[in-house]
Order: structure tokens, then sequence, then C-alpha cells
């Protein structure tokens, strides 16, 4: 049987899926070739982070992704609200310091913000009795592929050619058309906004977790970090090109007026919700649970601030809460892991935002 020509409109996709594999690579590859569990190949965690630094260039003393970064600080008050989804004390009506961060995806510590679509907020937040929660977000919607295998597959058709500096596009093609999560996740991309602020953009789990009740019960989640501020899309002008740390600059600038809130919002699978598959979004009408609330109060540049040496692990969990079933969890463990002990061993890279400072201590 003959194939149907591809419309403009399925090759403008494809564009895009190339312009979004790129990307993904940028923020996602550092979660899923590691330990040596794709494809038989034997590759670790140290041979990923050696990908990633041939992929951005050297920068010691850097974090080998999301590298442009600023430490924040502040605090999480619970509300009570999931005490019945999860026994942690983090729930209850009590306050957590925050030591936390936000970046932007990608090796590259000096690059211009408008030019990295992916954003982080990574934080820690800790009792006063000790107890620890280590949670890493991004603001894209989900990932590109549930699986180990398909995200090899992903990383070999989106190597860059040596030829022309970019991924083939009849490799990525065939990847789109083996797997249609990926496709649906790039018209998910295409049609995300992007915000104007890391104050009014809205952060997603990358993975699901499992809350165990206080009765023993088990509820698989995800969670969101969603603002305060209404949400306000970015512009761009090319008579007007925004500064080289625009993102940034404007943190600081909100912080020295004020303090930032999120609420932390947890979505409740419901049946048929999957816990190890990343890139199938659940259905918007599952119940969400509004549990607390994060205020970041000041921001300050790496060489100031506590958060350069913390290893936002997901899997540093506290009692109430475990890691589900999803691999890519493990993954992103170790692979943080590769690159902390790396940079430990390397003097502090001089960042773009040098001695930078905004806002007060929680």
């Amino acid at each position: 049987m003959s194939r149907t020509p591809r419309s403009a409109s399925t090759v403008s996709t494809l564009a895009r899926l190339l312009l979004i594999a790129v990307v993904l690579l940028l923020c996602g590859a550092a979660f899923a070739w590691t330990g040596g569990w794709l494809g038989g190949r034997g590759l670790s965690g140290a041979a990923m982070v050696d990908a990633l630094q041939a992929s951005a260039g050297p920068h010691p003393g850097f974090r080998r992704n999301h590298a442009k970064g600023i430490c924040i600080s502040g605090n999480f008050v619970g509300n009570g609200n999931g005490t019945r989804l999860s026994s942690t004390a983090f729930f209850e009506k009590t306050r957590a310091t925050v030591v936390g961060r936000l970046a932007l995806a990608g090796g590259n510590p000096y690059a211009a913000d408008a030019a990295v679509p992916v954003r982080s907020i990574a934080l820690q937040l800790r009792l006063p009795d000790g107890q620890e929660w280590r949670t890493g977000m991004n603001d894209i919607p989900g990932f590109p592929v549930s699986t180990p295998q398909a995200f090899q597959q992903l990383t070999l058709a989106s190597t860059p050619d040596p030829a022309t500096g970019k991924p083939d596009p009849a490799l990525m093609r065939a990847f789109a058309d083996a797997h249609p999560e990926f496709v649906a996740f790039g018209a998910r991309m295409a049609a995300r906004p992007h915000s104007s602020s890391f104050a009014n953009d809205t952060y997603n789990s990358i993975n699901a977790f499992v809350f165990i009740g206080g009765d023993g019960a088990r509820h698989v989640v995800r969670w969101s970090l969603k603002p305060q501020l209404s949400f306000e899309p970015a512009t761009a002008s090319s008579a007007d090109a925004p500064a080289r740390d625009a993102l940034f600059d404007d943190l600081l600038a909100r912080l020295d007026r004020g303090p930032l809130v999120w609420h932390l919002i947890v979505t409740v699978a419901g049946a048929g919700d999957a816990s190890n598959q990343a890139a199938v979004p659940w259905p918007e009408d599952r119940e969400q649970v509004d549990v607390g609330t994060l205020t970041i109060t000041g921001a300050s540049s790496e060489n100031l601030g506590d958060c350069r040496d913390i290893v936002y692990d997901p899997l540093v969990l506290p009692s109430g809460i475990q890691g589900s079933d999803d691999p890519l969890l493990s993954a992103r463990s170790d692979t943080y892991a590769v690159s902390y002990r790396r940079r430990a061993g390397e003097p502090p890279g001089d960042s773009a935002l040098h001695g930078r400072k905004a806002g007060s201590e929680p």
C-alpha cells in the first residue's frame, strides 16, 4: 500500500520536533543514559556526564546540566490538607526551611536566557527535626518518552550530524513514527506558551511518587508548583532584544519588592493512571490537593548562596513519601551524583551572576 504524502503541517510538526529533541537532550538526557541499563551497552553515569560536557563545552566548577542558576531561600508551610494522603510531617501545619535553585536547562552557565526554553526549580526542604525532602521540577509538560529504551533511541536519532550540526530529519521522522507519545509531547510543547518570568511559571514533577498514609494506604501522585502570580506570556521584539540575564534580573528585582509564592498542588492518580509512564499525562479531572505554600524570600548567586553543593536527588524523600516504579528516577539519582563528584573536585565557577543578591533570608 502506498504511503500518503506528508502535509505541510506534518513537515512543520517534524521541524518542531527536531528543535524539541535538541532542547530535551539539554534538560533530560542526564536523567536517562545512566547506570548501564540502556541497550546493554554498559554505559555509566560518568559516560552520560561526559556526553553533556562534550555538548556544552568544558565549564569546570559548574553543574553539567542546568548550569546557569541562582540560589533561592525561603520556607514551605504545610496547610494540613495533605495529611490524609501522606503521613509525612511536611504536610502538617509546620514550617520547613528551603534552600533551592532556579535554573535554565543545559550545560552553559553563560547562555542568554531567551535562548533556553526550559527552566527548572530544585528544592531542599528541611524540618526542625532534620528530616529532608529534595525535589527537582521542570516547566515542561511531562517527559518525551516513558522507557529507557525509547530514550536511548531518541538520543541516537537526535545526535547532530557532524556535517550539518543538526539531527538527521529522516532518523527523527522514523523515531516519531514509531513513538506516538513523543509526537504528542511535541504537540504539547508547541502549544505551550513561555512565561515572562521565573516567578509566574509552573513547575512539574517529572515522575510519579507514592504517598503512604497514616493508615498504610498508598496513593500514586504527581505534583506541581503553581505560582500565586497570574501567568504572563513572554514577549519578543527584534528591536529590543532582551538582556542576556533578563530572567534572573527580573527575579532579583521582584524579590527586592517582596516574597514570591507558589502553591504545591498534588494530583492523585485515578484508575488506570500509570506510575511508570512519564510521557503520558493524566486526565485533567483527577483530584488535586493544595498541600502547602512555598515562599521564596531571597536569592543570591552561587558564590554567595548555599545551594552549590546540594545534590537535588529526587530519591531523598521523607517518611511517608516513596519513589514509584518509574525507571527514570534511579537514573536521575545516579547522574546527579556523578556531576556532583566532578564539580566538587574543581574550583567554583565564576558565574555570569557572580556577586548578585536580592531579598532577605527566610
